[in-house]
């Protein structure tokens, strides 16, 4: 049975889509069926209406997070009636994301997302084009360029959001993300290498 929804500790996490553009050498999904447990490779992506049936009342946990075995922004219609139901219920909202949602969907989704996200994570996971691209291997060529795109403009929109960082990249590449992050005006969060 497919699983849309799935908790870790006190947040409830949303599994839309398995399509990416990222095809990422660290990945947690590469050669795996299951994440702690829960098998997250869909054999269709769910309606909206059907993640919202499995949340209910999202007050029951600190945050409902759009992150499964995909790109969340792929299904960004979706995700936005979600977060509806997810306030409307008094509950938090964050997504995590690769950045590439206003690359995907061919325009500058960030004034959507205003309203609706309480918080976005983005994956910057390297300082630079170059070895964004060889760690990340986005499936499109402006990958790294429309992720700080995406980061600028929700900061322009008032969006809270933060990049992060896998820490198997090193002190000093996160030390140069963390300028970049600056630089772009944003904070940097720096995550543990999940194995």
């Amino acid at each position: 049975m497919d699983t849309y929804t799935y908790r870790i500790g006190e947040n409830l996490y949303l599994n839309l889509t398995n399509r990416c553009s990222n095809r990422c050498t660290f990945c947690v999904r590469k050669g795996k069926e299951t994440y702690e447990g829960h098998a997250l490779w869909l054999k269709r992506e769910p309606s909206a209406e059907e993640v919202i049936a499995e949340i209910g009342d999202a007050s029951r946990y600190s945050e409902v997070v759009f992150c499964g075995f995909g790109e969340p922004t792929y299904r960004l219609d979706a995700m936005l009636q979600i977060c509806d139901h997810v306030h409307g219920t008094g509950g938090k909202t964050r997504l995590n994301t690769n950045g590439h949602g206003s690359l995907i969907n061919g325009f500058d989704i960030a004034p959507l997302l205003r309203g609706h996200l309480d918080g976005v994570n983005i994956s910057l996971n390297a300082p630079t084009r170059e070895e964004y691209d060889k760690i990340c291997r986005p499936v499109h060529r402006e990958g790294y360029a429309a992720l700080l795109d995406f980061a600028r403009a929700l900061r322009r929109e008032g969006v809270n959001c933060w990049f992060s960082v896998v820490d198997f990249i090193g002190e000093e590449k996160v030390a140069l993300s963390r300028a970049l992050a600056e630089e772009v005006g944003i904070p940097l969060r720096v995550r543990e290498m999940i194995e």
